[in-house]
């Protein structure tokens, strides 16, 4: 495919004389113009003949427009206004001069024609020294600006020599740049384009050259965007999770890519944006096949724009090229160069253009090898076929390679159409820790690692010292940790609240110290009040080796409480923390509601001041995934993991079915069922919880949130939460503690790496056994782990409806809990010699800390009895435990 010169972007007006009104007006000082001045304004814009909007979407019942506030377009060095090839009017920087400042000489160069895509690329401005553009903004917002370049021959300055910085007076949007040709293209021309959300009155552009070398700029664009562009929620990858923040930070935008359609110019976006033809990228081309529509058949879903979008983009994608064959499997890969220094926001645009009918096409989205998407169902997500649906998300780079690839593959599930798609593509720089998009340094001087680049020199010597003395104290502070600390602080919430009554304090979305007032009294129902005196005493004056967990919240402190006669957690709100307090808010409001022995208890608070502390009961023995590996404690026996498992069960299926409205938790893992002094198993951490579904609803749409590898695959998919998804996780959590290993494990080979699939491709094969923590073998009985990894696999199921209830589960557990005892009943009464081995009495049965009867073990059953067991699956005997309720 032949390479074609990237166009420049454009931005967004409304009309040559419309344009030039704005600028004019925006730019006027505060007092009123002389009337001369006014009427020549008045008829020099009068002359100037009006061209049609460019912020319109192609006709159709979906045509949209977008008139920017703020609208400058300046044409450096230019005596005259010049009217871009799409329409648009750059305004002379010498008819508003008193907006541009200089510290030195400026020189303003020509040429009298140039293959360029437009003229404002025919004139420079070329700064010797220093140069300020100032734009007073209209509104606060986002807003575009574009930069453009073009390194023509002079007899005076040798363009392609230049090397200058330009900042904002806090983003750094080019550190020390030279112009390469190698990195553009043969005609020399290009722009750079950023999003920048800018907050103040006025916007700075500075120019600083190099010393000996010119600084240069074609033309400038400040234009306003839709706040719609960007929204403050993405998801993150490696895990995933969701992220917060999109807002605050500023983009230079890296690649656009409109795949499997022609290049799109500012003239055909919605935006003035330029798409890019994804040819080039493609990797190989013979694995993509292009498909187009019309762009007029094209919908948007409620609460989509084509402000995101144009139609043209969505009209077409590039789908799987050999889609056709007897059993397609493999991806298609888009592969982009990028600088690992900077996290990325990836925008996936799909629409499904190809399908005849719904819910026919379910594919998998990767990004650098990792799940993205699974399952992609865009129907379902849209509603119809032929709907616009995007998709952000954040990825740090330094947990990738470069260069960075996008695939799409088959999902190969044994229905539907076997094919992929995708019809956009966009990858946006995110600026770095000290503001800025481009090198280490901030505005102000400060490099990443904290030093001020004035001073690196000067420190030198200084840092080289400080690194030997350094090495010396952190080698004497790690001696005087305990020898438990990395136990002690792994990274696991330990505990939760359970019960407070009054939940109404949870309106406030402030900051901590503004927030307490609403959050605490002493009539919410929160238990016992503590003083910040006697919590600090408790927790030795909030040491640091009294720290047993950390969370976004905060830290987690073991204390002692009435003179040392109870241990206690004592969770301190942190108030830069606005994430974790919305979870630690969360897990109020959900667990005000409910008490149980199986849920993590809440002893009292302390709202002193600007404080925010919670005070639970110490779970001594930590968590679950302790117990199983990684912390070298003893191995748990076959029974106590039983145990373990049916006090878990029995906490989530409280947290379903035992408040007048259940309760999905959201995030059940090992690392968040916490065990007591005498290993009773309790569900900690609701910061993800939501209520269940009322009346006709199936499911409650949310945003996927959760622990990578314990994800239920459905949900991920569709994002529709039900509380068949916590059954999905602890189906996981059940192989996790058969197998003793963790639910992702990427050192492994490529089909161990996913526990839930590992465990059941041994366990359709029959050799489960196989697969077992070594510390069960000649320790398990075989019927009981055979129950235990048949309630396991239902859990796994693809599909919500056909995994068990919590109800279920626990039923099937405490069967494989019998199956254990009698079969270690029955060793016993052999080595004694107690029973005749032909006269062997059946088992009583083995009552159960709720009380609820229990079914024979199976060695005692007739087959026709265990027959009828095993077709009820549980679920119609299951009914007597209807009533269970929470103590």
């Amino acid at each position: 495919m032949e390479k074609k010169p990237r166009g420049p972007p454009t931005n967004l007006s409304l009309s040559s004389s419309s344009s030039l009104l704005s600028f004019s007006l925006s730019s006027s000082p505060l007092s009123s113009p002389p009337m001369a001045i006014l009427l020549v304004l008045f008829f020099f814009v009068a002359a100037i003949p009006s061209v049609p909007p460019v912020l319109a979407a192609p006709a159709s019942s979906t045509a949209v427009s977008f008139t920017p506030q703020d609208n400058f377009l300046i044409d450096s060095g230019s005596v005259a206004n010049t009217t871009h090839s799409d329409g648009r009017v750059f305004i002379s920087d010498q008819t508003f001069g008193k907006y541009y400042s200089s510290q030195g000489r400026d020189v303003l160069i020509t040429v009298p024609s140039a293959d360029v895509p437009s003229r404002i690329y025919l004139s420079a401005r070329v700064f010797i020294q220093e140069a300020v553009y100032t734009f007073h903004m209209a509104r606060p917002g986002w807003h575009w600006i574009r930069l453009h370049f073009f390194a023509f021959n002079n007899t005076e300055f040798i363009l392609e020599n230049a090397k200058f910085s330009v900042m904002t007076d806090s983003l750094v949007l080019l550190h020390e740049f030279t112009i390469d040709a190698s990195a553009t293209n043969t005609t020399k021309w290009f722009f750079k384009e950023y999003l920048v959300n800018v907050t103040a009155e006025r916007l700075s552009l500075k120019f600083v050259p190099v010393k000996g070398a010119p600084a240069f700029v074609n033309a400038i664009e400040v234009v306003s965007a839709p706040d719609i562009l960007v929204t403050d929620i993405g998801s993150t990858l490696f895990p995933v999770a969701q992220y917060n923040g999109l807002v605050t930070q500023s983009y230079q935008t890296v690649y656009r890519l409109n795949v499997g359609g022609p290049q799109l110019t500012s003239r055909n976006d919605t935006l003035g944006r330029t798409w890019t033809s994804d040819g080039q990228y493609l990797q190989p081309k013979v694995s993509g096949n292009n498909v187009s529509v019309a762009p007029s058949v094209i919908k948007y879903p409620e609460g989509g724009s084509p402000l995101i979008a144009p139609q043209s983009v969505y009209a077409s994608a590039v789908e799987m090229a050999t889609a056709n064959v007897a059993d397609p499997n493999f991806n298609v890969t888009w592969n982009l160069e990028i600088d690992l220094s900077y996290q990325y926001l990836i925008r996936l645009h799909f629409c499904d253009i190809i399908s005849k009918t719904l819910d026919d096409l379910y594919f998998n989205v990767y990004i650098n090898g990792k799940m993205a998407i699974s399952g992609l169902d865009l129907s379902t997500l849209t509603g119809g076929l032929a709907t616009a649906y995007y998709k952000d998300f954040v990825v740090n780079s330094t947990m990738i390679s470069t260069p960075l690839s996008i695939q799409i593959g088959p999902m190969n599930q044994g229905t539907g159409a076997k094919n992929a798609i995708i019809n956009g593509l966009e990858v946006l720089k995110m600026n770095n820790s000290v503001g800025s998009l481009d090198g280490e340094y901030g505005v102000d001087g400060r490099s990443l690692g904290g030093v001020n680049k004035g001073t690196v020199a000067a420190v030198g010597f200084a840092m080289m010292f400080g690194a030997f003395v350094g090495l010396g104290a952190m080698a004497f502070k790690w001696q005087k940790r305990p020898q438990d600390w990395q136990k002690r602080n792994s990274f696991s919430s330990w505990l939760l609240p359970l019960h407070a009554g009054d939940t109404s304090f949870m309106s406030s979305k402030n900051s901590l110290g503004s927030r307490k007032s609403q959050f605490f009294s002493s009539t919410t129902g929160l238990g016992r009040y503590f003083s910040f005196a006697e919590l600090s005493e408790a927790t030795k004056n909030w040491d640091a080796n009294a720290v047993i967990g950390v969370g976004g919240f905060g830290n987690v402190y073991i204390g002692e409480i009435d003179d040392g006669a109870t241990k206690v957690a004592v969770k301190r709100g942190n108030p830069q923390s606005e994430q974790g307090i919305n979870e630690f808010q969360t897990e109020i409001q959900i667990l005000s509601k409910l008490r149980h022995r199986h849920l993590v208890s809440l002893i009292g608070y302390c709202d002193e001041n600007t404080e925010m502390i919670l005070v639970y009961e110490f779970m001594s023995n930590g968590p679950l995934r302790d117990h199983l590996y990684g912390k070298d404690l003893p191995s748990l026996t076959w029974k106590q993991r039983l145990e373990i498992c049916i006090g878990a069960a029995r906490g989530l299926h409280y947290l379903h079915t035992g408040a007048a409205q259940g309760i999905i938790h959201r995030d059940v893992k090992t690392t968040n069922i916490l065990l007591d002094d005498n290993f009773i198993a309790k569900m900690a951490d609701f910061g993800l919880s939501k209520d269940a579904p009322t009346g006709s609803e199936q499911h409650v749409s949310t945003a996927v949130k959760g622990s990578f590898g314990y994800l239920d695959p459905e949900y991920f998919r569709k994002q529709q939460l039900t509380d068949k998804s916590d059954v999905y996780s602890f189906g996981v959590v059940l192989f996790e503690v058969l197998c003793a290993r963790p639910a992702l494990n990427p050192a492994l080979p490529r089909e161990q790496v996913n526990l839930a699939e590992w465990g059941m491709q041994w366990k359709r094969k029959g050799l489960l056994e196989k697969i077992i923590d070594p510390h069960l073998i000649g320790n398990i009985n075989l019927e009981s782990m055979k129950k235990f990894a048949e309630a396991a696999e239902k859990c796994l199921a693809d599909y919500g409806v056909d995994r068990p209830t919590m109800g279920d589960v626990l039923w099937n557990l405490e069967y494989a809990l019998q199956l254990q005892e009698a079969s270690s009943q029955g060793k016993a009464e052999d080595e004694n010699k107690a029973l005749a081995a032909t006269a062997a009495p059946a088992p009583a049965p083995i009552s159960t800390p709720d009380n609820h009867p229990n079914a024979l073990p199976e060695q005692s059953r007739t087959p026709k009895e265990v027959q009828a067991v095993d077709e009820h699956s549980g679920t119609a005997m299951f009914a007597q435990f209807a009533a269970l309720n929470g103590r």
